[in-house]
């Protein structure tokens, strides 16, 4: 039998095995790779006529306008008391009714003095006169006709000051029976029956307090304002409140006034602004929190562009970047077309550049954020970034005018300041023209357009575009850094454990 040195026939080689696995590998992966994500469909908008209303919005809480703390003039046991907290009362409503008995005594008494004291007076009267008779029959000496006269005018000052005790103590009588001095409801009680109350005018501290009542009306809500707001809010103002009460109500009002002391919460400098609020219905009700929002300003049938659609010189690039132009052509007749003042800063702000790190290497990027290079995931970060800063400005006191996708018109409402801006109109053969365009007011969604639109013009919403720039960005970053974060590698893992298997099948071929 003739044996064949080397392996029998029918095995692979190894250098066959692992040409076959890289084979297979190189297979898997390019199958499991992700397919190209499509570019983000650029949608154009149209440049029409529309509304804009510039407002500043506060947190607020609402509080009567006027309260009335009732207390009672007289001192005693309370015996009645038909309110409660709550109550709607009417204008000279029994409030309290206190015990009259110890008032009733005083009263008759000082009746009875008053009717001794008359009396006296009419005696005092008659002797005068007696007194008078007789001076002049020489019969009494001047001095005994003067102490007549000054008994008559005792009796009368006596008469005054009984009468004067007869009025108080009536008037205590009927303060006994407390009223309500004005029409509104109770907010607070404080005394029951059976209770002992004191006299507002014979106590030391001003009396007890029976119930506190608030004329509910007519509310107002006290917001606290930004103070880059508060030179734009004045009396008069339309405001609109929404209470947490009654989230899908709005309740008109109008700005009272502008409280002069400032205000530091968490060292930011606030306003206290009073809004005034019908409230016929009793809806709101002390107490309530809610949202301020006064019109600062209100454009009625203006030119207005998206926000989505405007970009500032600085990102200018990279949103034509985003449309397949060129950015160097794009910024060169951007700046031509500026005044002549501005073009020299508009070089030297889009020459200086610095280097960043992206995914693992240098790019050289504008001051502006766009990449030098033109790569559009340079420009994507910027849109994230000024998506991310529209988002906070949104949570503070003003809602913020950004266009969320890194538009860079602020995070502020415009309340009426001119400024610049780029559009890109979009042309009937489906191309792109940088447009320079002076903006006006501007609210959260759109932009008054001063002059550089016409109406009926289409520009390029750039929102969506943006976003997809952002998250190819994103991507990139993690390819660099060898995958997202958190996620095992199992290409690698699988590589390595087929060189181990490798490995572990050369030991029997060895021991062979």
């Amino acid at each position: 039998m003739t044996r064949v040195s080397g392996r029998p026939s029918g095995v692979p080689s190894v250098r066959a095995a692992t040409l076959l696995f890289a084979t297979a590998m190189l297979t898997t992966v390019s199958a499991c790779k992700e397919k190209p994500v499509a570019a983000a469909p650029i949608e154009p908008v149209i440049v029409e006529r529309r509304d804009i209303v510039v407002d500043a919005q506060a947190t607020g809480t609402v509080e009567p306008i006027e309260i009335v703390e009732v207390k009672s003039q007289a001192s005693g046991l309370v015996l009645e008391m038909p309110v409660e907290t709550g109550s709607n009362v009417e204008r000279g409503q029994l409030i309290v009714q206190i015990d009259t008995r110890d008032l009733t005594n005083q009263l008759q008494q000082a009746e009875a003095d008053l009717r001794s004291s008359e009396a006296s007076l009419e005696v005092a009267r008659v002797n005068k006169e007696r007194s008078n008779e007789l001076y002049k029959g020489r019969i009494i000496t001047a001095q005994e006709n003067e102490q007549a006269d000054l008994q008559y005018t005792q009796a009368q000052a006596n008469v005054i000051r009984v009468r004067t005790n007869v009025e108080l103590a009536q008037r205590r009588l009927d303060e006994a029976r407390v009223t309500a001095p004005v029409a509104g409801t109770v907010i607070a009680k404080t005394v029951s029956r059976g209770q002992v109350i004191q006299s507002a005018t014979s106590v030391m501290g001003g009396g007890t307090t029976l119930v506190t009542m608030a004329d509910l009306s007519r509310v107002q809500m006290r917001a606290f304002m930004n103070e880059t707001d508060i030179g734009r809010i004045s009396q008069g103002q339309e405001a609109r409140v929404v209470v947490d009460a009654f989230p899908n109500r709005v309740f008109q009002g109008a700005v009272e006034k502008v409280e002069p002391q400032a205000v530091i919460q968490q060292s930011v400098t606030m306003f206290p602004v009073i809004i005034s609020l019908p409230n016929s219905e009793r809806l709101l009700l002390p107490g309530m929190n809610g949202e301020v929002s006064v019109n600062i300003e209100r454009k009625l049938n203006v030119l207005a562009v998206p926000n989505d659609a405007v970009r500032t010189m600085r990102d200018a690039a990279m949103a034509a970047e985003m449309l397949g132009m060129d950015a160097d052509a794009v910024m060169a007749s951007l700046n031509a077309a500026r005044p002549t003042g501005e073009r020299t800063a508009a070089a030297a702000d889009t020459t200086a550049g610095r280097t960043v790190p992206m995914g693992g290497d240098s790019q050289r990027v504008a001051s502006g954020g766009a990449p030098a290079g033109g790569a559009p995931s340079g420009g994507a970060g910027s849109a994230r970034a000024g998506a991310t800063s529209g988002a906070a400005a949104r949570g503070g006191n003003t809602r913020a005018s950004a266009s969320g996708n890194g538009g860079g018109l602020g995070t502020r409402r415009n309340g009426g300041a001119s400024r610049q801006g780029v559009v890109f109109l979009v042309r009937d053969s489906g191309q792109y023209e940088a447009r320079l365009v002076r903006l006006g007011s501007a609210d959260y969604d759109y932009s008054e357009v001063i002059s550089g639109l016409q109406e009926g013009d289409q520009v390029a919403s750039l929102a969506m575009a943006a976003l997809q720039a952002a998250r190819e960005q994103r991507n990139a970053r993690f390819s660099g850094m060898g995958g997202v974060p958190g996620l095992s590698r199992t290409t690698p893992s699988a590589g390595g454990g087929g060189g181990g298997g490798g490995g572990g099948g050369g030991g029997p071929r060895g021991g062979m």
